[in-house]
């Protein structure tokens, strides 16, 4: 494939969102979006995948943050991908927050991750499903570890009332698991649909993130606000997760456990954040003694020091957060894990 055969849009827009002024109309537009970093023949197998989808999306927007340009010409066939080119790495969140900025003609932003292969029928699932529940802001997908699908990467994401985030059925059996729809405290958003208003609304991905637990963040401030997350079983994608970054590696480790600090103190309600305090307290606590034996505690103590640095920052976040609250106490603690 040459240049020619994608539409390449500038690298100079602002990194902020912003509202549609049009109402939502029918037929609905939606713009997948792909934050790419390496992944090479993976983001082929994507694009692939995304190539052969029975529900057509109006735009596809590739973010590369380096090295996509080698994986395009080896597509079997050409959808018309815009691709932004930032110039550096932009990290998840802003990716998807710069790619946001081009959507103003869309009604769904769908994230599909380069790492991730979608079923033909998966974008037509994920609008199905919208169709049909207004009330939800999000709609995640079942993803499968790999083409074998034996085994699920993850049905959603859980928000424990301690603060930690982890993703539902990860490594569970795939066999007769959870092929019901059901509400899901958030969409894992390697394979995810999102309400394109109310994602520029709440602000997009928090940049400050980078990546990981951005997701569980923004679907926070979406429950706070009012929406539900549905997972929807029918939208598969075979997803090798982490396969950029490493499953275990310390990258994945330092993110992760920096940015659950920060999404706690910003999004939690006074009344729950004083009450869960201590339990809070102790899970950080607990992580860093389970990973001490694993030669990995410096890794954490870096992450707890540059989340506690960052503190200050993230709890002036908490003001227009909290303002645009519109549920109970009571069923937004339903709505976390107990366990």
């Amino acid at each position: 494939m040459t240049a020619s055969a994608w539409h390449q849009v500038g690298s100079d827009a602002a990194s902020g969102v912003s509202r549609p002024d049009r109402p939502l109309m029918e037929p609905s537009r939606v713009a997948v979006i792909i934050v790419d970093y390496h992944a090479g023949d993976l983001l082929t197998a994507c694009l692939n995948g995304l190539a052969q989808q029975t529900r057509v999306p109006e735009r596809v927007i590739l973010v590369d943050n380096g090295g996509a340009e080698e994986a395009l010409p080896a597509l079997e066939r050409r959808p018309e991908i815009e691709l932004i080119q930032p110039g550096h790495n932009t990290g998840f969140a802003q990716g998807n927050n710069l790619a946001l900025t081009r959507t103003a003609d869309c009604d769904w932003i769908a994230l599909l991750n380069p790492d991730a292969v979608p079923d033909p029928d998966w974008l037509e699932q994920l609008l199905s499903a919208a169709d049909q529940h207004p009330e939800c802001g999000a709609f995640g997908s079942r993803m499968y570890t790999d083409a074998s699908r034996r085994h699920l990467d993850g049905s959603g994401d859980v928000m424990h009332i301690s603060g930690l985030v982890w993703r539902r059925d990860h490594g569970r059996r795939a066999a007769d698991w959870r092929l019901e729809a059901d509400e899901v405290f958030s969409p894992c958003a390697a394979a995810a649909l999102y309400r394109r208003d109310l994602f520029a609304r709440l602000g997009g991905f928090d940049e400050e993130f980078f990546c990981y637990t951005e997701d569980v963040d923004l679907g926070f401030r979406m429950r706070l606000a009012g929406y539900r997350c549905r997972y929807v079983p029918l939208a598969q994608v075979v997803h090798q997760g982490s396969a950029l970054t490493g499953v275990r590696s310390d990258f994945a480790l330092y993110h992760g456990h920096r940015n659950i600090l920060w999404l706690f103190v910003k999004n939690m309600p006074l009344p729950l954040l004083l009450a869960l305090l201590p339990i809070h307290l102790l899970m950080h606590l607990a992580v860093v003694l389970r990973y001490l034996p694993d030669g990995r505690g410096a890794v954490l103590w870096r992450a707890k020091r540059d989340a506690l640095a960052g503190l200050a920052r993230n709890w002036r976040k908490r003001r227009q957060i909290q303002s645009q609250r519109r549920i109970g106490l009571l069923p937004l603690l339903r709505a976390m894990s107990l366990w």
